[in-house]
């Protein structure tokens, strides 16, 4: 009888611990207006589209005939690309975009978050918009995004820009450790309302090369935009529907330019996928970043736009 009462005893503690941590790391959800002032400032806007309201930046020349669209990768939100975005805003319209599921987008109303549906309703977007042909630029997510509607719809995208993008299969164990979390359906009614501020600082140092990069403020806007009423379940809901690799060989069906650019301190996507695409994709110009980690665009944003610059001063064939 003694292990039955020590087996409880333990039992009992797990519980415990269970609860005090639920307690110590609840966190409710943030309403869109108490968001707004630090995360929807000037250049900022909404476009209604699928009944969500979509947070946008568009900045630049609005008679650019080929726009720069920018997506971001999941559980990240446009402001990733700020600098990005300044910088060529100067000479092209650019316009950068929270997903849905992510930022200050917010969930869509029938919970589909597979990449069909992303690609789709990028289009839809861009016809919203009155964008007719565009260039692709998307980091992880948004990168399988912007190569898979390329693929689909070939007219309507002049030249890709892929940075540390996803598209073959992942390996798990890389995975930062809040989407490891995330990935346990026993705890899943708890992740969906706890979110510790440390777990989401260990993800974001684990993406750089050089984690004391990493600021108060970088904490804050992921911490804070990941807390969006239903951002937690969307969150949950994509990565459900998610099936890494399945659409892999699409890639060869890429025909525009692309410039990949990679970190290779990348923990989350591996460094050979950069090879990958360009063996994959036939008009393809790789660009390493030796030091730099998952996201080239936010740890180095001077040096990682360098060779964007030259890659969109490159006329284009006359082919379509």
């Amino acid at each position: 009888m003694v292990w039955i009462k020590r087996l409880f005893l333990t039992v009992l503690m797990l519980a415990l611990g269970l609860l005090l941590f639920v307690y110590v790391a609840w966190e409710p959800d943030r309403q869109l207006g108490e968001l707004l002032p630090r995360w929807g400032d000037t250049p900022s806007s909404f476009v209604e589209l699928d009944g969500m309201q979509v947070h946008i930046r568009d900045t630049g020349p609005r008679d650019d005939p080929q726009p720069i669209v920018i997506m971001h990768m999941r559980a990240g939100s446009l402001h990733a690309f700020d600098h990005w975005q300044k910088t060529l805003s100067k000479s092209r319209r650019v316009v950068s975009l929270d997903l849905p599921g992510f930022g200050l987008t917010g969930p869509n109303k029938d919970g589909n978050y597979k990449l069909e549906a992303y690609t789709r309703f990028l289009l839809r977007f861009l016809d919203t918009l009155g964008i007719r042909r565009v260039v692709l630029a998307g980091h992880a997510l948004g990168g399988e995004v912007a190569w898979r509607t390329a693929v689909l719809a070939p007219d309507r995208v002049s030249r890709l820009i892929l940075i540390d993008a996803d598209g073959y299969q992942l390996p798990p164990l890389s995975q930062p450790v809040a989407f490891q979390i995330a990935q346990i359906r026993a705890l899943r009614w708890i992740s969906e309302r706890v979110l510790p501020r440390w777990i989401v600082s260990n993800s974001l140092h684990n993406l750089y090369g050089n984690p004391d990069l990493i600021t108060t403020d970088m904490v804050d806007r992921v911490f804070e935009l990941n807390l969006r009423v239903g951002n937690r379940k969307a969150l949950f809901q994509f990565m459900d529907q998610q099936e890494s690799g399945s659409h892999q060989h699409l890639i060869r069906r890429v025909t525009q330019p692309t410039l990949v650019l990679w970190g290779e301190q990348d923990r989350l996507v591996p460094a050979e996928f950069a090879y990958r695409f360009c063996q994959d994709i036939p008009d393809c110009t790789l660009v390493r970043f030796p030091a730099l980690g998952h996201k080239p665009h936010e740890e180095a944003p001077a040096a990682s736009i360098q060779p964007v610059l030259r890659f969109l001063e490159k006329p284009l064939s006359n082919r379509r």
